[in-house]
């Protein structure tokens, strides 16, 4: 039996892996490139801030081609990696449970969390390894009673050397990315394909019957017993609409800002990023460099990189984005997103400020990176894990499937969700173990 998964990410490596597993021949179509890590050598690109050649955020393909970047209105980008691993590739490797919105729709991934969890090392990065900033702003956070706590990582730590470029790709291999997952799977069940876009489904008499795929200038069907959607909330919403079918305009990117502050050779950049966050209700703050706004963002550009610090809040966006057929988004921020975003500045500065880290205090670029929302699981889709509109063997096995935005990493959750989804593609094909 012939499974096609559309995306390598941590929903499509999770699906295709176990789906091989239990049987099925995997075919793994990725509209990316193989990913090749930008070496920890870019320090020369601070010379050229400001230039035509870092002008703004579309510049990054310049000098990183894995990253895509989507404007979805005036005061937000996108970025996503496409490439061999997907977003995970050019992830901080951070591993947490984001379950926000899962209880009201009664899914309990704890199966799929525990399973995971069991077949890697999640660790925080130890203390003694952290610049001596990132030590004391915990401990003043600690103090002003924000409970901060060390980030969950997979990482070889081993190999890491702390050279805090973890978002465009470990040339040492210290930090996971979904490429482990399929890795001794191909040729033994599961084939890869990559610069391989997915134009639309096949669809027969209410059935999935294959993808139209393009290669460069080619064009070909390629046929299948089940098609899996795992290229992400935008990707995946294209598809279908492309393919005539619906996805929902419940868009959600979990928004990053990350607040800058000024420290004397604070050199926070030679660290892995995220070492610690305080969780509140609708975002989380962490320690955090953010490159995109140090490279292309004019508020960040007269400092250097020795003496830049920066507190990242990712925001739990409200849930209200669409996404067309050629890929256009829009989206924007809400008041709400707005007035929460406000809050948190304000603790961001606390804890900056109390650790003695100086202004002026400037906003970053506004982006996200996290997206899913736009095939959204209800109560009466959490058992068969297929939302009830979707043809009969076409699947959703991304973040797509979550309702709500997390404002936490969602790797995990990616995974597991691509998990269960696979389980009931087994069960209901017969293959089951």
């Amino acid at each position: 039996m012939k499974a096609i998964v559309v995306g390598s990410g941590a929903g499509g490596a999770t699906a295709a892996n176990e789906l091989a597993t239990r049987g099925f021949e995997v075919l793994m179509l990725e509209a990316g490139q193989p990913f090749n890590p930008l070496t920890h050598r870019v320090s020369w690109l601070s010379s050229l801030r400001g230039t035509w050649f870092l002008k703004d955020e579309n510049a990054i393909k310049r000098i990183f081609p894995h990253y895509h970047t989507i404007r979805a209105s005036d005061d937000l980008v996108i970025f996503t990696g496409v490439t061999e691993g997907g977003s995970t590739s050019i992830s901080c490797g951070n591993m947490v449970r984001a379950e926000r919105g899962l209880k009201e729709i009664g899914l309990d991934l704890t199966p799929e969390y525990e399973e995971i969890e069991s077949n890697f090392t999640i660790a925080p990065i130890p203390r003694e390894r952290w610049r001596p900033l990132t030590q004391r702003m915990f401990d003043e956070a600690e103090k002003l009673g924000f409970s901060p706590k060390p980030t969950p990582k997979v990482d070889n730590l081993q190999k890491c050397v702390g050279c805090g470029y973890c978002e465009l790709g470990c040339v040492t291999g210290a930090k996971w990315d979904s490429r482990l997952v399929y890795k001794e799977l191909l040729a033994r069940g599961i084939t890869l394909q990559t610069d391989s876009r997915v134009q639309k489904v096949i669809l027969e008499n209410g059935y999935a019957k294959g993808v139209v795929v393009s290669h460069g200038s080619s064009v070909e069907q390629v046929n299948a017993d089940v098609v899996v959607l795992s290229a992400g909330g935008i990707g995946t919403a294209q598809i279908l609409h492309a393919s005539d079918l619906p996805a929902r305009d419940n868009l959600w990117v979990d928004v990053v800002l990350t607040v800058g502050g000024v420290y004397k050779d604070a050199k926070t950049l030679n660290e892995p990023p995220m070492a610690w966050f305080v969780k509140k209700e609708n975002y989380i703050l962490s320690p955090y460099f953010d490159l995109l706004s140090y490279w292309f963002h004019k508020p960040w550009k007269d400092v250097s990189a020795n003496d830049r610090v920066g507190m990242m809040i990712k925001l739990a966006d409200v849930e209200q984005g669409s996404v067309a057929a050629d890929g256009t988004v829009i989206k924007s921020l809400t008041e709400l997103d707005r007035e929460r975003l406000s809050e948190a500045k304000g603790f961001a500065t606390e804890i900056m400020d109390a650790t003695g880290i100086k202004g002026p205090f400037v906003d970053g670029m506004i982006h996200g990176g996290h997206l899913g929302g736009t095939v959204p699981l209800t109560k009466a889709d959490t058992e068969t894990m297929h939302p009830n509109w979707l043809p009969k063997d076409l699947w959703v096995a991304d973040l797509s499937l979550m309702p709500r935005s997390q404002g936490l990493p969602t790797m995990l959750t990616a995974a597991a969700l691509a998990l269960r989804v696979a389980k009931r593609i087994s069960k209901e094909k017969g293959t089951e173990q």
